[in-house]
């Protein structure tokens, strides 16, 4: 879905391909703010719904919030130039939401990125970016040195582990991060984005939390995940019943939803559900 601006700044309409854009048009088209679904799939290897990742604009900066599966191809997709990707910012360490990574890195280094992949996550974050730089060794030297020769510095990680508080401030973007409840996935974090008198809030994976709503106060947008219990218990075989994140999620939508809860102006969910056994599979995710 898109979320384009009408006569109070905000609508919406459909866009294909499961990609999803909200845009906050200010008088000047570098003080735009829009962001980006650009998967919001889950571990289950679907080509209909790629794995979690946003893109914020915030004027000229393109911040990059999880990496799953596909978000480089929805990058080319949508013809963003990967060495205008300014940062990227994790939530938690779950595979599906950094199995992209490697592409990003890489690709993004191939087709034109000279400057270094930033990172900010939890911990670990730094420690798994410099494996990732190991990993990928003998390509790095091949591209670099002997066939192509790629700036060096295209190659080169940045990566920071994070605590709760302000992350990245350049120039009028200021992104915060803040500690959620993603059961026993600890530490995890959604973020806040502050931009030309907009904001946004991605909630990443969470239960419900207080900590959501204290941050997200006054927010333009709060982006919240969600799963349909029913189809996600009936789909997965992983989790015993009393461990089913589902019904989580599901609390937490009927509590954020409460009147004077996080006192967001619009609130939208993006539904990671599972597929019903009796379904067909050629059915489309919504």
């Amino acid at each position: 879905m898109m979320f384009a601006p009408h006569p109070q700044g905000l609508g919406l309409k459909p866009v294909c391909l499961l990609l999803a854009v909200i845009a906050f048009v200010a008088p000047a088209h570098t003080q735009n703010l829009n962001v980006t679904l650009l998967g919001t799939g889950n571990p289950r290897p679907s080509v209909q719904r790629f794995g979690p990742s946003m893109l914020v604009e915030a004027g000229k900066q393109k911040l990059l919030f999880d990496c799953g599966r596909g978000a480089t191809q929805r990058l080319y997709q949508l013809q963003i130039p990967f060495a205008e990707v300014t940062a990227l910012f994790l939530t938690h360490l779950h595979s599906d939401h950094i199995v992209g990574i490697p592409d990003l890195y890489l690709t993004g280094w191939i087709m034109g990125r000279i400057l270094p992949l930033q990172v900010w996550g939890p911990a670990g974050t730094r420690q798994m970016m410099s494996h990732l730089e190991q990993g990928y060794e003998f390509d790095i030297h091949i591209r670099r040195d002997v066939d192509e020769k790629l700036p060096g510095q295209g190659a080169v990680v940045v990566a920071k582990d994070i605590n709760q508080g302000v992350v990245y401030q350049h120039g009028d973007v200021k992104v915060t991060a803040f500690a959620v409840d993603h059961g026993l996935v600890k530490p995890t974090f959604a973020y806040r984005v502050d931009f030309a008198r907009h904001s946004v809030v991605l909630s990443g994976d969470t239960r419900y939390s207080e900590n959501l709503v204290r941050f997200s106060q006054g927010t333009d947008i709060l982006i919240h995940e969600v799963l349909d219990p029913e189809a996600y218990s009936a789909a997965d075989q992983v989790f015993s019943p009393e461990r089913k994140v589902g019904s989580l999620f599901s609390h937490c939508a009927r509590r954020c939803s409460e009147p004077g809860r996080s006192h967001a102006k619009n609130l939208f969910w993006t539904a990671g559900s599972g597929r019903r056994p009796d379904e067909p599979r050629n059915r489309r995710e919504n």
